[in-house]
């Protein structure tokens, strides 16, 4: 399975961070509409990320609710029939909820940086810092702190639970 190092942080504002992310990177801005629906799963979190709809991917993954860097492990599939899948799904594990949001994507090396407006939630930011096979987590965690500096995010705005869990009422943002 892929890995990478991963922090999610709630900013005042997607429109303030655009310019220090576009100083920093190498790619983008692209613009993407996401439309995440999370099914019961014990073993990680499993999604159905619709992008229209004749384009999605279903995405397992794994990590640790915690503030700051943390490793994920996971794996893409892309489908080209998102809404029957979606409803598939649904019928065999049941739905845990639904996120939709406007993604602005930066690429800047390996790591690539969203800046997320979430319908009901805010805006946020996210890292993820794709890592090599065998790599140290510890390098990729040294990466993600000197991105967070660059960009002007401080850990008191780092947040541990996924979009989903926030929306469902589950802990508070900063």
């Amino acid at each position: 399975m892929a890995r990478n190092i991963e922090i999610k942080a709630y900013i005042e504002s997607v429109d303030a961070l655009v310019p220090k992310a576009a100083a920093i990177a190498d790619q983008g801005p692209i613009d993407i509409i996401q439309d995440d629906t999370f099914f019961r799963c014990d073993s990680g979190r499993l999604k159905l990320r619709a992008f229209s709809p004749e384009e999605g991917e279903l995405i397992f993954y794994r990590r640790a609710d915690q503030q700051g860097p943390k490793e994920s492990f996971y794996l893409r599939s892309p489908t080209s029939a998102p809404e029957a899948l979606r409803e598939s799904l649904s019928l065999a594990y049941g739905q845990a909820g639904r996120v939709q949001k406007h993604r602005t994507l930066f690429l800047a090396g390996r790591t690539r940086i969203h800046l997320d407006k979430v319908e009901g939630l805010g805006d946020f930011l996210e890292l993820e810092v794709v890592l090599e096979e065998g790599e140290p987590a510890e390098k990729g965690v040294r990466e993600a702190h000197e991105l967070m500096a660059k960009l002007g995010v401080e850990p008191s705005q780092l947040i541990e639970d996924a979009y989903v869990d926030l929306l469902s009422g589950g802990r508070k943002l900063p």
